[in-house]
C-alpha cells in the first residue's frame, strides 16, 4: 500500500540548500517502508486551495488507488488568507478532499496543522488553535480518523521549554550558514531533530490505525 501525503511545507521535503530544514515528510519512510511506500506530494506555500490549483492534489489522486492512506495537513498558510478562514474556506475544502479520496476507495486520515513555536514571558502561545479545532469538526462529520498533531507538537514545545524548544526549529546565527548568511531564526519549519520526532509520532498513528482505518470510510 501508499500512504500519500498533501500538505504545506511543515510536511514537504525541503530543497538541498536550506539544509537541515524539513518538513516531517520527509522522514517517515524510514518507519513504515516494511509495509508502505510514501509518496510526498507536500509543497512550501501551499494551501488546501492552491495545491489544488496548481495540480499537485489531482497528481496525488492520480497516484492514490484503493487501500491506500491519504494524509493531509494544511492550515498555516490558509491561515493568512481570508477565504481561507478555519470555519470557511478551509472546511470545505477538506470536505471536498475527504470526498474525492473515498471516492478512490483510500482512506482519508486528517492531521491537524503543527504548530508554531511561539512563547509569551515563557509560556506557549497557540496560533493555530482555531484550525486544529476546525480539522477536529470536519472529521468528526465526515467520520475520519485524526492525527492530533498541533496536540502533540504544543505539549512537545512546553514540556522542553522556551530556551529547549528551539533546538527542534532552524536557527542559525549569522555567516554559520551558507543558504542564509545573514542568520535564521524560524520558529515554523523543523530542523532534522525536529522533524524526526514528528515524523516518528505519525508512524506510530498510522500503524495503530492501519487496520481500523478502513473503518472509517
Amino acid at each position: 500500500m501508499k500512504i500519500l501525503l498533501a500538505g504545506d511545507s511543515t510536511v514537504a521535503n525541503c530543497p538541498t540548500e536550506e539544509f537541515p530544514m524539513s518538513g516531517w515528510g520527509a522522514h517517515l519512510a524510514p518507519h513504515v517502508h516494511a509495509w508502505a511506500a510514501v509518496h510526498n506530494f507536500a509543497k512550501g506555500g501551499a494551501t488546501t486551495e492552491s495545491f489544488r490549483e496548481e495540480g499537485l492534489w489531482q497528481a496525488l489522486l492520480g497516484t492514490a488507488e484503493a487501500g491506500d492512506m491519504v494524509l493531509v495537513q494544511f492550515g498555516h498558510n490558509d491561515q493568512k488568507q481570508q477565504h481561507l478562514a478555519a470555519g470557511a474556506g478551509y472546511s470545505v475544502n477538506l470536505h471536498r478532499m475527504i470526498r474525492e479520496i473515498r471516492s478512490l476507495g483510500a482512506s482519508p486520515i486528517l492531521c491537524t496543522s503543527v504548530e508554531r513555536r511561539n512563547f509569551h514571558k515563557g509560556v506557549p502561545v497557540a496560533t493555530l488553535a482555531d484550525y486544529a479545532d476546525a480539522v477536529g469538526s470536519v472529521a468528526e462529520d465526515m467520520g475520519v480518523p485524526v492525527i492530533d498533531l498541533h496536540d502533540w507538537t504544543s505539549k512537545l514545545y512546553a514540556a522542553a521549554g522556551e530556551d529547549g524548544s528551539a533546538a527542534y526549529f532552524t536557527q542559525f546565527e549569522p555567516g554559520t550558514h551558507a543558504h542564509w548568511p545573514e542568520g535564521i531564526e524560524d520558529n515554523t519549519h523543523f530542523n532534522q531533530q525536529g522533524a524526526l520526532l514528528i515524523a516518528g509520532f505519525v508512524a506510530e498513528r498510522v500503524l495503530e490505525l492501519r487496520d481500523g482505518v478502513s473503518e472509517a470510510k
